[in-house]
């Protein structure tokens, strides 16, 4: 036992005191942190201001009341903090709690500063064309858009209303254009209301049903419903679980690939049996997996708590997380340390390593069905199947519809045989591959080995 932990010992701190390590562990955390910054100030809607003129020919020479006065300033200012407060409640409840009092006023100035749009009437009967030159014509101030109101814009027999024509530069703003866009729809809309003596405010009360929000009801508990956690959750475990044993397989299949080429290998078997080297490698890489693991669930943690959100997660998932994870660690890193074993470089490993990696991407492929429909037989049929039911069983338990706590342990034992069953094919293995050279041996030939050792 002390020569095992005298291995990991060695393998723990060889792997984390590099710089390569330091770096790789801290890129991440600091990459979301300058994403989180940076991204939001380059992509600052602040920054855009739809300023310039627009020429409207109203052919139904009824809306031009209305055109001139969606533009004016305080109407734009009303439309803006309307629109701010329909995206405000549709936000998480914990979102708005943290806005408080004028998360308005601060949605409304995330939209960017107010459009500066003025209109320049035209008799129904211009001339379209000197219109067309005049929106190419230079000017100091901006020329926006030409607008056609059509003739049935407003009034209609057959209640089959027309809209309008739009004629744009080449180098319009899809910006400036929404902004056009939602001026003359409000124009447009309050005078077809006005000519049928129809009060706008109280047809919009009429067809107006807002979205209340909703309680998802567990076994357990109540809480407020977040749209869309239900299909970032289960990615999220998943993407955990991956960086973990990714992390461990690699460096244990690096580092055995270069003690073995490196001749270090033998230096050690002449004071260590194998099974206690394998077993000391895979330790020492064990307590590296858990400080990524660990570091990014206290991330995640510290984000939600920040937003009030972490009551959104059933607090049985994170020793769920723990368990799966070790499951698939001791699979994985088993099956990856055998291929370092038998292999004299990395290329060599490639090839034995496809159908590892294929088996860890798999859970990426199918997370959206089995998230969506968690009970399905396909999934769970894979949920007790070695060595990817550990992804699969923390995707169905992440889900909005958790499965029974017996297939979740029938699941557990079904992976504690796959780690038996990995850990004593890697312990063949790599007794007979350490301190074997030359053209590395196909899966059949490990297999033999396997049942010869």
């Amino acid at each position: 036992m002390k020569n095992i932990l005298l291995v990991a010992q060695r393998e723990f701190i060889a792997t984390v005191s590099t710089k390569a390590f330091i770096i790789g562990l801290l890129f991440m955390p600091a990459m979301i942190g300058t994403a989180a910054i940076v991204f939001p100030r380059l992509l600052n809607p602040r920054s855009f201001k739809t300023r310039g003129a627009i020429v409207v020919i109203d052919r139904s020479e009824r809306a031009m009341r209305d055109v001139k006065a969606a533009f004016l300033p305080e109407r734009v200012a009303e439309r803006r903090e309307a629109t701010a407060r329909l995206v405000l409640n549709q936000a998480p409840a914990a979102i708005q709690q943290v806005a408080g009092r004028g998360s308005a006023q601060m949605a409304t100035a995330a939209l960017g500063a107010a459009p500066d749009v003025q209109v320049i009437e035209r008799p129904a009967t211009a001339d379209l064309q000197s219109q067309k030159a005049w929106l190419l014509a230079p000017d100091t101030t901006p020329h926006l858009a030409v607008i056609v109101i059509q003739k049935n814009a407003v009034v209609s027999s057959d209640r089959s209303f027309g809209s309008y024509d739009s004629y744009v530069p080449s180098n319009a703003d899809d910006r400036a254009l929404n902004e056009i866009h939602l001026g003359l729809q409000e124009a447009i809309v309050n005078a077809r209301t006005r000519e049928r003596g129809i009060d706008r405010a109280d047809v919009e009360a009429i067809v107006n049903v807002p979205r209340m929000p909703s309680i998802t009801v567990t076994r357990d508990t109540e809480r407020a419903t977040v749209r869309g956690i239900n299909q970032l959750l289960p990615m999220a475990f998943v993407i955990l679980m991956f960086m973990g044993v990714m992390t461990g397989g690699q460096s244990l299949l690096q580092t055995t690939v270069e003690e073995k080429s490196s001749r270090v290998m033998e230096v050690l078997l002449s004071a260590l049996s194998p099974l206690e080297l394998l077993t000391g490698k895979m330790l020492g890489q064990f307590g590296v997996s858990m400080i990524v693991l660990g570091l990014y669930i206290a991330l995640g943690g510290a984000v939600l708590v920040s937003f009030a959100l972490f009551g959104l997660i059933n607090p049985w998932l994170l020793p769920y997380l723990v368990i799966f994870f070790v499951l698939s660690y001791l699979t994985y890193g088993a099956l990856m340390v055998s291929v370092g074993a038998v292999v004299n470089d990395m290329r060599e490993a490639q090839g034995l390593m496809m159908p590892l990696m294929l088996l860890l991407t798999f859970p990426f492929w199918v997370w959206f069905p089995m998230s969506m429909n968690p009970n399905s037989a396909f999934s769970v049929a894979v949920s007790f199947v070695p060595p990817i039911n550990s992804f699969a069983m923390l995707i169905r338990l992440t889900s909005t519809a958790p499965p029974p706590w017996w297939q979740v342990w029938i699941s557990i034992v079904v992976g504690i045989g796959g780690v038996m069953a990995a850990l004593w094919f890697a312990s063949k293995v790599f007794k007979i591959g350490l301190l074997m050279y030359g053209k590395p041996p196909n899966f059949a030939t490990l297999v033999r080995w396997a049942r010869q050792a």
